[in-house]
């Protein structure tokens, strides 16, 4: 190839030395030299002859250093390919060494530290993940009892434990023998329109009046003290007397409701929820009056509401109906929030509000927050102290069985219920029960106060294991 381009060259310098040859010639003329021409001509080719050589040799020199180096290039090449199959091989007796020295394959062993790696992660994330759920508590729990704490602070109620007997005061003793009247006609009279028991007895100057229908003993106690107003006591008199307060009373229960939806902030209510929620005022739980404890749980619940940020509308018109049930518990069967969910449909309130008041006692999922808000404030306020009062008889039995559920258990030593049955201690033999027995004693024996008593509130279980080293020194 160099070659054939080496003798292009030349005859390219051929032609241009005879364009310059007959160029000269037509210059000079006729007259010129022809001897003088030929010669400059001549020694211009054989300059460009001698340039084309040089040319050509350093082309060639060029020419066999590339192929000397290929050379060493191929030559380096099959170097490497026989030292990389020298590695492939040393390296495939490496491994069937080292899979005779630790008893499995390559391939189990990638298995082996993949499952390993895999086992790591996975008890790296369960740690994690129980880090992040402790974190998530201890901070939810302190955002609960900051928004509890707020609560209760703007929200002052008292109400004092109520009864199932009423008193009415006489103006003498001489009134109890005209309410008996002959042969007790009057007193039965009485007794069979109401409905309710009168007590009479020593008891100076009073009249008790007994029956766990509250508006049963309101109408009693009305009607008796017209009579005693009036001074005819007789069983048609009584008669009359009895409906009138009757009618009157029911006017009467439409104000009380009316006055306790205002006083919990809801407007719009259906004719006979505002009837309902008057008759509440005349039930008791636990000593609580229902009606200020629903005014209460509609107050607390919208407060929670505003706080977390849920729809206080919805929380406060759900806690205020969420015991209407109870007005006719006499009426329908069933639980009371089943109840009363079913009365809120039936009297155009929304599905939301009717399920928080059904979910207010876990008859039904909760399934929104404002359900789970009713809850929250329907427990705090039957919790809180002095809310709820309860017979002599029912605290001292409560008393015994929580000290009886924590003694049953082994290694219990000694067991103290303290601050009217919310808490119990549980003092235990550190010989026979370590730190982690105690952990999980507390647990068990909370999960059997929650399966066998029912209570308001919470209880604390405190389990106290105490090791003691006495010496003498005689």
């Amino acid at each position: 190839m160099d070659a054939i381009i080496a003798a292009a060259l030349i005859a390219v310098a051929l032609v241009a030395a005879a364009a310059l040859y007959a160029r000269a010639r037509r210059g000079a003329g006729a007259d010129a030299d022809p001897d003088g021409t030929r010669a400059a001509v001549m020694q211009a080719i054989a300059e460009r002859s001698s340039a084309l050589q040089r040319r050509e040799e350093s082309l060639e020199r060029r020419e066999q250093s590339l192929e000397r180096r290929e050379g060493e290039l191929a030559e380096r090449e099959g170097e490497l390919a026989a030292e990389h199959a020298e590695l492939s091989r040393r390296r495939g007796e490496l491994r069937e060494r080292l899979e005779r020295l630790a008893g499995i394959s390559a391939a189990r062993a990638r298995e082996l530290l993949i499952a390993e790696i895999e086992d790591e992660a996975r008890h790296e994330a369960a740690r994690r993940l129980r880090q992040i759920e402790e974190e998530t508590k201890r901070d939810a729990e302190r955002r609960v009892r900051n928004i509890l704490s707020v609560c209760m602070q703007r929200l002052a109620a008292g109400h004092a434990a109520e009864t199932t007997v009423s008193v009415v005061q006489l103006a003498s003793d001489d009134m109890k023998g005209r309410i008996i009247g002959r042969e007790g006609r009057n007193i039965r009279a009485l007794e069979n329109l109401t409905g309710v028991d009168f007590i009479i007895d020593d008891t100076p100057g009073a009249v008790v009046l007994s029956g766990f229908d509250g508006v049963r003993r309101e109408v009693a106690r009305l009607t008796l003290e017209k009579l005693l107003q009036d001074g005819r006591i007789h069983p048609a008199r009584i008669e009359e007397t009895y409906y009138q307060t009757r009618s009157e009373l029911e006017a009467h229960i439409v104000r009380l409701g009316e006055q306790g939806a205002f006083e919990a902030g809801v407007q719009g209510l259906h004719p006979e929820l505002v009837k309902l929620l008057g008759r509440l005022r005349f039930r008791t739980s636990y000593g609580q009056n229902v009606l200020a404890h629903s005014i209460e749980v509609a107050r607390l619940a919208a407060m929670m509401a505003h706080e977390l940020g849920a729809s206080a509308k919805t929380a406060r018109r759900a806690a205020l109906l969420h015991d209407i049930g109870k007005s006719v518990t006499h009426e329908i069967e069933g639980p009371h929030a089943l109840v009363a969910g079913e009365l809120a449909r039936r009297y155009g309130e929304s599905a939301a509000v009717a399920h928080a008041m059904e979910a207010h006692h876990n008859e039904v999922e909760p399934q929104t927050i404002e359900a789970v808000i009713v809850q929250a404030a329907d427990a705090l306020s039957g919790a809180r102290p002095g809310a709820r009062g309860e017979s002599l008889e029912q605290y001292v039995t409560r008393l015994r069985d929580l000290e009886q559920i924590a003694s049953r258990h082994e290694g219990v030593e000694k067991v103290y219920a303290m601050q009217a049955g919310r808490e119990i201690r549980v003092i235990v033999e550190p010989g026979k029960i370590d730190d982690d027995g105690a952990t999980l004693l507390s647990h068990e024996i909370a999960r059997e106060i929650e399966k066998e008593l029912e209570y308001p509130g919470q209880i604390k279980v405190t389990v106290i294991r105490e090791s003691r080293a006495v010496e003498y020194a005689r």
